[in-house]
């Protein structure tokens, strides 16, 4: 019989958690030895992640244990290093953050976290123990634009992008009632959104300069998925830039440039990005879109664990789009 990785959930009453959660029970080389949730401990997972009635008989609970290979942190932001702080973790085992306590300064007591961003770090994610997981705004921005900051290209940009409802989290809020969201659309966080600081951060060690990075995230009518459109100058023709884009991603398992239009529904529901690119004059755009709950978040997770286990970055995750 085949010796499974077990798996530990903290925070897992969450979006990011009930996602997770779903993608292991179908992982082949995955067992969710506990999903654990403060707020919900003792009652069915699948009475808080209707989704998943029929699929588990797993119950919340609220004990941690170290009889785990893989610990995955669903928590709100800037609570993962208390809850780590106040627990006493086995050194064996492997750490994945999906908040972003740890994806700028990645010391730890422990080790140092590296930042989980499979495109450009694959290599010091298959030897590492501990994964500071992307934003999903600042995943879906930087795949746009890192073919252009390892070619030097990469000037002043400007990105719009818009985001389901779920990237606000399960908890309600004014701006997340379906009153308020209907029909509607707004923008929030305009030039100040805490992922911009996490991209600049990556793009600034292909270009060796300050990167301006001028961003504007907008609230979508929708529930999941995230559309970015990045504008900058460059008088590389269409032609050169997306030879450049795709021999960038050339074999990549989960990034793809399109040469036709791109939409949400293409991706929602996946690990994937697709990439479009438009030029007119000396200005190109660069379209990008990604499910925020699972290439920005619990996907890209388990592609990250899928690295540091050493097993095929698509194990788990060949996932097909609700397009219909």
């Amino acid at each position: 019989m085949e010796i499974k990785i077990k798996i530990g959930i903290v925070g897992a009453a969450g979006y990011t958690g009930g996602e997770l959660i779903r993608l292991l029970l179908n992982h082949p080389k995955a067992e969710i030895a506990f999903a654990l949730s403060r707020s919900q401990a003792g009652n069915a997972v699948s009475s808080v992640h209707t989704d998943l009635f029929g699929e588990t008989d797993l119950i919340f609970t609220n004990e941690y244990s170290n009889n785990i290979d893989v610990l995955f942190l669903c928590l709100p932001h800037k609570k993962s290093k208390t809850w780590i702080e106040s627990h006493s973790i086995n050194d064996k085992v492997k750490i994945i953050d999906l908040g972003n306590d740890f994806r700028l300064e990645g010391d730890f007591s422990k080790g140092e976290f590296v930042y989980g961003l499979p495109e450009v770090n694959s290599e010091a994610i298959k030897s590492a123990n501990y994964i500071a997981n992307p934003g999903c705004f600042a995943t879906a921005i930087q795949l746009a634009l890192l073919p252009l900051a390892k070619a030097k290209l990469l000037q002043t940009v400007y990105t719009t992008g818009i985001t389901g409802s779920t990237g606000a989290g399960q908890s309600l809020q004014s701006t997340t009632h379906f009153t308020w969201r209907a029909n509607n659309i707004s923008a929030y966080k305009t030039l100040t959104h805490q992922h911009v600081a996490e991209i600049c951060n990556t793009l600034e060690k292909y270009t060796n300069h300050k990167v301006n990075l001028e961003f504007v995230p907008w609230r979508g009518d929708f529930t999941r998925g995230i559309f970015t459109s990045s504008t900058l100058q460059t008088t590389l023709d269409l032609a050169a830039l997306t030879a450049l884009y795709e021999d960038f991603y050339s074999g990549n398992s989960f990034v793809f440039v399109s040469k036709d239009t791109i939409d949400l529904k293409q991706v929602v529901n996946t690990n994937k990005c697709l990439l479009h690119l438009e030029k007119e004059g000396d200005h190109i755009v660069i379209h990008s879109v990604i499910d925020n709950l699972i290439k920005g978040a619990s996907g890209q997770a388990v592609q990250n664990m899928n690295l540091m286990l050493g097993f095929e970055p698509t194990l788990g995750l060949k996932l097909k789009a609700s397009a219909f």
